[in-house]
């Protein structure tokens, strides 16, 4: 996982409320072995309907999701956070998230940032007008910013969740930081427990 403390991109206004991981990434996509290509199946159901916003070429080459309220709800799949980083989303902007899901997204390096509604629908009418704005996200300060259009907000992130972003740290990376401790305790073990294991 690298390290992220700044992101900066375009936006796409996905005027959803309630997506839940079955819309993000369908249940047949779970059969891969492999963890790549899930961008294919990315919203592939909407994807379907050529008005779908994923479909408008205004907003290609966009980084930043922003979404309506409960975003990431049903069953809990790491999947539907690997099709939206592999869409070429880099964080999502909802006014609220499963926990779930937002627990996936710090686990795996999406960056998700809750904002009011009326502020997720200012950004909405930002982007719509202009789809070429540029929306800042800054993981150290946790503020969102959108200079050319003077909006500054500030959004809450769980201490050890923005601990993961600022120095790159996944689960094993995290472990890894106690390798002393880990290491003192495996030669601390009785011998019997040792030999017991190899048996």
């Amino acid at each position: 996982m690298k390290a992220v403390r700044i992101i900066s991109g375009r936006g796409v206004p996905l005027k959803r409320s309630d997506v839940d991981t079955d819309q993000i990434i369908p249940a047949e996509w779970l059969k891969r072995v492999e963890r790549t290509g899930f961008e294919k199946g990315l919203f592939s159901t909407w994807r379907d309907d050529r008005n779908f916003v994923l479909n408008d070429e205004r907003y290609a080459g966009a980084s930043i999701l922003v979404a309506g309220k409960s975003f990431g709800v049903g069953s809990s799949r790491e999947h539907a956070v690997w099709a939206i980083q592999q869409g070429g989303f880099n964080a999502v902007i909802a006014p609220s998230f499963s926990d779930i899901f937002r627990n996936n997204c710090g686990k795996n390096g999406l960056i998700v940032v809750e904002l009011a509604e009326q502020v997720v629908a200012k950004l909405w009418s930002i982007i719509e007008t202009d789809p070429q704005t540029e929306i800042t996200v800054d993981v150290e300060k946790l503020l969102v910013e959108v200079p050319s259009h003077g909006l500054s907000e500030k959004f809450a992130m769980n201490a050890d969740t923005q601990n993961r972003f600022l120095n790159g740290l996944d689960d094993i990376a995290i472990s890894l930081k106690h390798s002393d401790a880990i290491t003192a305790f495996e030669k601390s073990r009785p011998t019997w427990f040792a030999a017991k294991k190899t048996n």
